[in-house]
């Protein structure tokens, strides 16, 4: 993939600095779940039956900004095998397929995914918003309200307003606000199906999953 043509955000996490990113992080799902009860004292795995659980097993599932493709892979646990994920990070594609041989995640940016109109049932980010900057989380949101034609599901840091954060020494990658708010007044044809606010052990944070619904 050309990094020239991404934005700021998306470029850094192409590089060196993303490829660092998937080296450091939980590889496993025991390693990931770990890190949930440390940080927010409940399972990944219960947050996703929480907000999915009542949903046909069938339905065709993108996740945008995929990694190594665990959370799919916690999805396919669930019985939800239909799925595929897209990362701008080709070294993060190369290690899904080490890691998850049974999920598929493709190389591919946010702002042009690789679909059609309407082509999946379910379209999601999970901690990936939070990196892109407000100038262009629009074009983004765009993307996974054109590829979906009923849900979009999403988990990420929550603050009532913008808050703009220094990540690992750096500006301009990490932003906290209302995401699921920003999608209903972007979308008209959203509706808010659930939310939930998850505050993090540390005392500092919160972050929030959300499901919409395309009327």
């Amino acid at each position: 993939m050309d990094a020239s043509s991404l934005p700021k955000q998306a470029a850094a996490w192409s590089s060196d600095f993303g490829n660092a990113y998937v080296t450091r992080n939980p590889q496993s799902i025991e390693e990931i779940e770990q890190l949930y009860a440390k940080d927010y004292a409940v399972s990944r795995r219960s947050m996703n039956e929480a907000f999915l659980g009542s949903l046909d097993r069938s339905i065709r599932i993108l996740e945008v900004g995929a990694n190594i493709g665990s959370q799919l892979e916690l999805l396919r646990q669930m019985g939800f095998t239909n799925s595929i994920g897209v990362d701008v990070n080709a070294f993060a594609v190369q290690e899904s397929k080490r890691l998850y041989p049974e999920v598929k995640v493709i190389e591919g940016s946010a702002f042009a995914l690789p679909f059609a109109d309407g082509e999946f049932d379910l379209t999601y980010m999970s901690g990936v918003l939070i990196h892109i900057s407000p100038d262009d989380m629009g074009r983004a949101m765009d993307e996974l309200h054109r590829t979906t034609k009923k849900y979009i599901w999403g988990f990420e840091y929550y603050a009532p307003e913008l808050v703009t954060l220094e990540y690992r020494g750096n500006q301009d990658l990490l932003w906290k606000r209302d995401f699921c708010q920003e999608y209903l007044k972007r979308f008209p044809d959203l509706k808010l199906v659930k939310e939930q606010k998850y505050p993090m052990t540390d005392g500092k944070n919160v972050s929030q999953m959300f499901l919409l619904e395309k009327a």
